[in-house]
C-alpha cells in the first residue's frame, strides 16, 4: 500500500503540476492569488512535480519569512524565479553532460538549482509538508522526497533525509531521456513499510535511478489525494497535441509515445479528481492552463480574451529563456484562473476579501 495510507484527514493539499518553465510561471500566478485570498498559509501539504518543483523549491526555502509577511511574495518568490526563467538551463546541461565525461546533465541541472536554493530537506519547514515527486525507473513508482522521509512503497523509506534540495528538484524535473536519470548512490538504509517487497534487495536500494516525476504523475496528486479532505490542483501540463505527420526516427517517436502515455495518465487522474469533487468525496477545485475561464460562470472574474489565453497552453515546456511577455502572460493567467476556480468552488477556505487585479499589469489578458 502506498505511503499516506493513514486515510483522509481535514486539511488542504495543493498539487503543482509539471510543465517546465511554463508550469513554474503559471504556478507563480496561481499562488500569488492564493496568498491574496489568505489560502496559501493554510495549506498543510504541497506536492509538486518537475516545473512545479522548481517553484515549490523557492517557496519552501523562503517559507518562514513569507508566512510571517505574505506581502513579501513578489520579492521572495516572484523576482528570483522570473530571473531564473530568463536563463537557458536544459541545452547547456545536455551539451556539457555529453562533452564533459565526469559530469552528467543531472549534475549540471543540480548546480543551476543551487543558485535558486542552497538548502537541504532537513532544513525545510515542518508545516506545510513539501513533497517533491520523481519517478523511480527501477520500481516504476513515485519516489517522494520530503522532510520526514524519502522513498517509494516498494523499497521502503529513509527517515529524516538530508539531501540537498537542488538534487531533489533536479530528480523531480529530469525529463527523459535528455536530463535523466539523476543517480543517488548510497542513499542510506531503507526501512520496510507495508508492501515493500523489494526492501532489503541492494540492487534496488544502493543506487537510485530517478527521472521526472511527470512520468508517473504529472499532476502531483497521489501524495495529497489520499491524505487531504480539500484538494487544490494547479495544472500547467500540456494539452495533447494532435499530429497529422508522425516522425519515425527513434528519438522523436519515443518522445511522442511518452506524450501519449503521459496524456492518458493525466486525463485519468483529472477525471477521477473531478468525480470526487462532484460526489463530495473531496472538497476543493481544479484549474488548468487549458481551462475556459467562462466555464466558472463567475460574474466578477478577470476578463480574459480567448485569443490571448489559448496560445499559452501551447507554449513550450522547456527550461529555456521565456520573454517578459511570455512570463507575465503566464503569471496573469495562472492568477486569473485560480481566482475564478477557488472563489467559485472553494469559497469556504477564503479568509481575505481582495478584488482580483492583474499582478503583471503590463500584459493584461483582455
Amino acid at each position: 500500500m502506498p505511503f499516506g495510507s493513514e486515510g483522509v484527514a481535514p486539511g488542504i493539499g495543493l498539487g503543482l503540476s509539471g510543465g517546465g518553465f511554463r508550469a513554474t510561471l503559471f504556478h507563480i500566478g496561481s499562488c500569488w492569488r492564493l496568498v491574496e485570498l489568505g489560502v496559501l498559509t493554510k495549506v498543510g501539504r504541497i506536492s509538486s512535480v518537475s516545473g512545479g518543483s522548481i517553484f515549490a523549491g523557492v517557496l519552501a526555502a523562503n517559507w518562514k519569512t513569507l508566512a510571517a509577511d505574505p506581502g513579501k511574495y513578489p520579492d521572495l518568490i516572484v523576482q528570483p524565479l522570473r530571473q531564473f526563467c530568463r536563463r537557458s538551463i536544459d541545452t547547456p546541461a545536455i551539451g556539457e553532460g555529453i562533452f564533459v565525461p565526469w559530469k552528467s546533465a543531472g549534475d549540471l541541472l543540480e548546480a543551476d538549482y543551487r543558485t535558486l536554493f542552497d538548502t537541504s530537506l532537513d532544513k525545510l519547514p515542518d508545516s506545510p509538508v513539501f513533497i517533491f515527486n520523481s519517478t523511480n525507473l527501477q520500481t516504476g513508482r513515485d519516489f517522494r522526497f520530503s522532510k520526514p522521509y524519502m522513498g517509494d512503497y516498494r523499497i521502503g523509506l529513509i527517515k529524516d533525509p538530508t539531501l540537498p534540495l537542488a538534487k531533489v528538484v533536479a530528480a523531480s524535473s529530469a525529463f527523459p531521456p535528455f536530463l535523466s536519470p539523476i543517480v543517488i548512490d548510497n542513499a542510506g538504509k531503507f526501512i520496510p513499510v507495508e508492501g515493500a517487497d523489494l526492501n532489503g534487495r541492494p540492487e534496488f536500494t544502493e543506487h537510485l535511478y530517478l527521472s521526472d516525476g511527470g512520468v508517473y504523475d504529472n499532476l502531483g496528486l497521489e501524495t495529497i489525494w489520499n491524505r487531504c479532505e480539500t484538494v487544490l490542483a494547479s495544472d500547467a501540463g500540456a494539452p495533447f497535441g494532435l499530429g497529422d505527420v508522425v516522425e519515425t526516427d527513434w528519438v522523436r517517436q519515443t518522445l511522442r509515445a511518452l506524450d501519449v502515455a503521459t496524456d492518458q495518465s493525466r486525463g485519468l487522474r483529472k477525471r477521477a479528481l473531478v468525480a470526487d469533487y462532484r460526489s463530495k468525496a473531496r472538497k476543493g477545485c481544479y484549474w488548468g492552463i487549458d481551462t475556459k475561464i467562462a466555464a466558472y460562470e463567475l460574474a466578477d472574474s478577470l476578463r480574459c480574451d480567448d485569443k490571448i489565453v489559448e496560445p499559452l497552453a501551447g507554449l513550450r515546456t522547456r527550461l529555456n529563456p521565456f520573454s517578459d511577455t511570455e512570463q507575465e502572460s503566464l503569471i496573469n493567467w495562472g492568477y486569473a484562473v485560480c481566482d475564478a476556480a477557488v472563489r467559485k468552488y472553494a469559497g469556504e477556505i477564503v479568509s481575505a476579501e481582495a478584488r482580483p487585479k492583474w499582478p503583471c499589469p503590463a500584459h493584461p489578458l483582455s
